[in-house]
């Protein structure tokens, strides 16, 4: 029997960054059986560099990316998600096109790197911290046994994923 490959989605406002980021590394970590996407509320129409070059840097995919409205992704022939996660707080809060399918949604808030300030190496290091928030995020979900938990209970993990270390939800900040 063939094993079902899991849509997925990274929302974020400008989707230029962290959604990128996330879409990346989901599609090379989750080894065929997920297929990430990403998009934003209020895409910028560009991808940002400095996340691409630390995609390369890590060794994950860094071309074909692009900024799009999550419009796109509720039109009549898109892919159907079983997952959609939002990684800023913005695009959270916002009211979201109607999912065809119920997906499954999460928040997992991680600072925007795009909104860093200072030298190159700062900037740098914000991207950095950003993608290993988000690997280890993507990380902990690969390893769900979603085909034998039931909804409540993987819903559950889902927000425990989102309150990880880096996490900009109130609910998820360490004291």
């Amino acid at each position: 029997m063939t094993e079902k490959t899991y849509n997925v989605l990274f929302l974020c406002t400008g989707n230029s960054a962290r959604s990128i980021l996330a879409e990346s590394i989901l599609n090379k970590e989750g080894g065929g059986r997920f297929k990430a996407y990403s998009a934003g509320s209020q895409p910028k129409g560009e991808v940002n560099p400095h996340a691409l070059a630390e995609l390369t840097v890590l060794g994950y995919p860094a071309t074909g990316f692009s900024s799009k409205s999550w419009d796109v992704f509720a039109e009549p022939d898109a892919p159907e998600m079983d997952f959609v996660f939002t990684v800023c707080d913005s695009a959270a809060g916002e009211a979201c096109p109607v999912w065809i399918g119920h997906p499954m949604t999460a928040h997992w808030g991680v600072e925007d790197p795009a909104a860093a300030v200072g030298s190159e190496v700062e900037i740098q290091r914000a991207f950095a911290q950003a993608a290993r928030f988000l690997k280890n995020r993507i990380s902990a979900f690969i390893n769900l046994p979603i085909t034998s938990i039931d909804r409540m209970a993987l819903e559950t993990r889902l927000r425990q994923i989102g309150a990880m270390e880096g996490s900009t939800s109130p609910q998820g900040k360490a004291s």
